[in-house]
């Protein structure tokens, strides 16, 4: 399986241009939509529209997990859309959470403020509209992938290629990503990623799940050692969070079996069970 990331400002026509790329080399494509679709099939959509695209506000940060939660979902939202195929995904920090992935790229498309207004008004914004949009725009994706990945969402390091659209056609710019896909090193990398996402995925879930139950990942840790099999470590202080862990890990859907090596610390010390 393969895959292309998109990540695009506002008015850059990224979106014609993965679009185009995914046609040309039939893969699934992945926008708002089709996320919010597979969502709903997880059971995860209000959550999902909590978090998509957008950082959640200081003060929710601060009093709740309620927004890494969303955010675990999110990711296993994607991760089970990738183990269906190879595909296009249009943001939502792609090329971020795809990196362990070999086989993927990763397109950053670009444009000068004019270019990216003059697009825009050829939809219909008016110049001024055009520009507030923008801004809105750049500012929400910079922050949702500061939030969520602590990067900086216009680092270049963080691509394959960038595409600047000032001189280049929507045709172009997708001829240059299919081109670069095509190649034997881009290929060369495909191995069978389907186990690799599925556990990724799995992972995601896990760890939403125990934040769900005021079980935050800061001191139960959790690792998908194979397909379905989920390993819990840690320190906890009283014998319930131990049992409610484990619990809530084998109703997971796709969860098949648990070793649960956490450890009950009391006040005399480690108590072995």
């Amino acid at each position: 399986m393969y895959f292309i990331t998109f990540s695009r400002k506002m008015g850059a026509k990224g979106t014609e241009i993965a679009k185009l790329v995914g046609k040309e080399l039939h893969y699934n494509f992945y926008d708002t939509e089709a996320i919010e679709g597979t969502a709903r099939e997880m059971g995860f959509l209000d959550d999902i529209r909590e978090i998509d695209g957008k950082a959640p506000s200081f003060l929710k940060r601060l009093f709740s997990h309620r927004p890494e939660i969303f955010l675990e979902r999110l990711y296993a939202v994607i991760y089970e859309m990738a183990s269906r195929g190879s595909a296009i995904f249009l943001g939502r920090g792609g090329n971020m959470l795809f990196r362990p992935i070999p086989c993927a790229l990763h397109v950053r498309v670009i444009a000068s403020r004019e270019t990216r207004v003059r697009n825009l008004s050829e939809k219909g914004f008016e110049s001024e509209h055009a520009l507030i949009a923008m801004e809105k725009s750049d500012r929400e994706r910079e922050s949702f992938i500061r939030f969520a990945f602590g990067r900086d969402w216009d680092n270049p390091e963080l691509y394959d290629l960038v595409l600047n659209t000032d001189n280049l056609t929507v045709n172009a710019a997708a001829d240059s990503v299919i081109s670069i896909a095509r190649t034997e090193e881009i290929r060369s990398r495909s191995a069978d990623v389907k186990d690799s996402l599925r556990m990724m995925g799995l992972a995601a879930k896990v760890e939403a799940a125990l934040s769900d139950r005021g079980l935050p990942p800061s001191y139960i840790s959790t690792s998908v050692t194979s397909p379905g099999k989920v390993r819990l470590t840690g320190l906890v202080q009283v014998p319930w969070e131990k049992t409610t862990a484990e619990r809530t890990v084998r109703e997971v859907e796709g969860v098949e079996s648990v070793e649960d090596q956490i450890q009950i610390v009391g006040s005399y010390g480690t108590i072995d069970m």
